[in-house]
């Protein structure tokens, strides 16, 4: 059965705003895999910006880059240049850009000596990158498996009104906690699925 999720659900919302974009860049002639790596790059600059305390800035550049994760897909499907390569290509930066945004938190912490963020950023983390990863092996088996109470989309949303509010401790134990548990979601919903 079919799962749709929050994220499904905002990029529905949020096509007629990025659909003149996309069509704009097809014109353009832009590859979907160079929006894909803009995105990636806008990612390292909040990275950096967190690395050297700029949370604030670091919020805005999320505000700013972050919907380039959906325009590439859309982009992909309206000019015709869906490849496997290319989906292939968007996820792997995915995890490369949140490795560089948590990382360059944990940087930060480190620096100022706030063992309260260095850990929560590194929990962070792990819970992000294992929610994704648990989503990649269990479609990997032949699996949907997009349930989960902390989707890609809603971590970086979290996270950019933590920076910006500047509630980061708030914004990273919310993503430490509820990431690490929607990857335990995904493996209780695997073994669901392969008892049946």
């Amino acid at each position: 059965m079919a799962t749709f999720t929050l994220t499904d659900r905002v990029r529905e919302l949020s096509r007629p705003f990025l659909a003149p974009v996309a069509d704009f860049l097809a014109r353009l002639n832009v590859h979907p895999n160079a929006v894909s790596i803009a995105g990636f790059l806008g990612c390292v600059a909040v990275g950096a910006a967190l690395a050297l305390g700029h949370l604030r800035l670091a919020g805005l550049l999320l505000l700013l880059f972050g919907p380039l994760d959906a325009v590439d897909g859309l982009l992909a499907r309206r000019s015709g240049k869906q490849s496997v390569f290319g989906a292939f290509l968007d996820s792997t930066l995915d995890r490369y850009a949140e490795i560089a945004i948590f990382g360059g938190l944990l940087y930060f912490a480190l620096e100022i000596g706030a063992k309260n963020w260095a850990l929560l950023s590194f929990f962070a983390l792990t819970g992000s990158l294992m929610v994704s990863y648990a989503r990649a092996r269990a479609e990997a088996l032949g699996l949907e498996c997009k349930v989960g109470l902390l989707t890609r989309f809603e971590r970086l949303a979290i996270l950019t009104l933590g920076l910006l509010l500047e509630w980061v401790t708030f914004s990273l134990a919310i993503i430490a906690i509820l990431a690490n548990l929607t990857a335990l979601q995904r493996m209780l919903h695997v073994y669901r699925a392969t008892k049946k």
